[in-house]
């Protein structure tokens, strides 16, 4: 690895300057040039050129659609035996026969699966940002089987509806029988598949930069190139955030192994730095997936989710409403939708929404559904826009290379 970084180095220092047909280009004007093109990718978002945006949006789905029919029509083996796997399924899930019960089951566990790794996929991966799934669907879902845990004095909810809804059970259990490992172990599969989920969305900076090293092409990614200005200015930077990123750098370049889990095992904004370190200093690719996925899927997915539990533990949030009440003036008028929504909550674990507290909605889940509004509008607007910015780089590159050929 330090090798690699050896002949990296190297190459920058050939790369300080650019012949073009006899001619040499002063580096300063090259960057000028970048950060201006930068600049102008930027502008490009649908609350400021909004018909442009969307028009350069469309444009990038019609190239990558074109992109992807190619590479398939150049793999026609893998695709006729993918489609004759899916005729397979597709009989055997609707000819009728004894297998339809494991069938069934086995949809139900693969929707199931499918769904916590998309989420987890979804948060990780990002087009721009990422989409916050943990705050938005694992959080709360981990949340409500803790609360329920504690009020039914059971985590053996009838299934069908769990997952989707939580129902008390008829059996009246001991009291106090709830322990932290049962409500882990009620919501361990959800969490590690979430987890495994953002293992995978970790992969496309960390593929974008290995074939960006073995090409030797100018790479064609923000952040990828911002890592290798980070590398050539690695000795004067000041700021803290570039302390952090070549903190982690280094890291993942000196310790392999064990600094690609220790950084997967925390909650760390910058670990997508870690997955471009890795690519381009040409680290096997199980090394750095096999770490990401036993940090993220085992080590920090049980992390969050104690933190969950804990935080939501029945005494815990009677000590929250509690204090919230004790708020000089505004306390008791806080208190009372907090206090309105957990005792809506026991009702409907106990099937007796239907009576008691009238049926109005809860200022409290109104907020929290408008939340998840906004940040899936705003996940689907930087996807938007990305793209536009991705179609405005095609163009840009096209006329720097007429530029160059004149």
């Amino acid at each position: 690895m330090a090798e690699n970084g050896k002949s990296c180095d190297q190459r920058h220092v050939a790369m300080n300057k650019e012949q073009h047909n006899g001619s040499f280009t002063d580096p300063s004007s090259m960057n000028e040039k970048k950060r201006r093109d930068r600049e102008e990718r930027q502008n490009i978002v649908l609350w400021r050129q909004p018909l442009i945006t969307l028009q350069y949006f469309f444009l990038e789905i019609l190239v990558i659609l074109k992109e992807w029919t190619s590479k398939l029509w150049h793999r026609q083996s893998i695709v006729v035996s993918f489609l004759l796997l899916l005729a397979v399924l597709i009989a055997t899930y609707y000819v009728e026969g004894a297998h339809q019960q494991y069938v069934r089951r086995i949809e139900k566990q693969f929707l199931l699966y499918a769904y916590w790794i998309g989420l987890g996929i979804l948060s990780s991966v990002g087009l721009g940002t990422g989409l916050h799934t943990f705050l938005l669907y694992l959080g709360p879902h981990i949340a409500s089987v803790t609360l329920a845990a504690y009020e039914c004095n059971s985590v053996n909810f009838p299934e069908p509806p769990y997952p989707d809804q939580i129902i008390c059970p008829d059996e009246e259990n001991i009291e106090g029988a709830i322990s932290l490992w049962s409500i882990i172990s009620k919501v361990r599969i959800e969490a590690c598949m979430w987890g495994i989920g953002t293992a995978i969305g970790e992969l496309p900076p960390y593929f974008m930069a290995r074939a960006a090293r073995l090409s030797g092409a100018e790479p064609d990614d923000e952040e990828y190139q911002e890592f290798e200005e980070m590398l050539e200015h690695a000795e004067t930077a000041q700021d803290f955030a570039s302390r952090a990123k070549l903190a982690v750098q280094n890291l993942v370049q000196k310790v392999g192994f064990f600094g690609i889990l220790a950084c997967a095992s925390i909650p760390n904004p910058l670990f997508d730095l870690a997955g471009i370190t890795c690519g381009h200093f040409l680290v096997p690719f199980w090394t750095f997936f096999g770490a990401t996925l036993i940090g993220k899927a085992i080590i920090k997915m049980h992390i969050q989710k104690i933190f969950v539990i804990v935080t939501f533990s029945k005494h815990i949030v009677e000590q929250m409403v509690a204090f919230i009440g004790a708020v000089p003036g505004i306390g008791p008028s806080l208190q009372k939708p907090f206090q309105e929504y957990l005792e809506a909550q026991r009702q409907k674990l106990h099937h007796k929404s239907e009576m008691g507290t009238p049926q109005g909605e809860n200022w409290l889940s109104w907020m929290f559904e408008k939340l998840v509004i906004v940040m899936v509008c705003y996940f689907i607007l930087s996807i938007i826009n990305s793209m536009a910015q991705s179609y405005a780089r095609r163009i840009q590159q096209r006329l720097n290379s007429e530029e160059k050929t004149k």
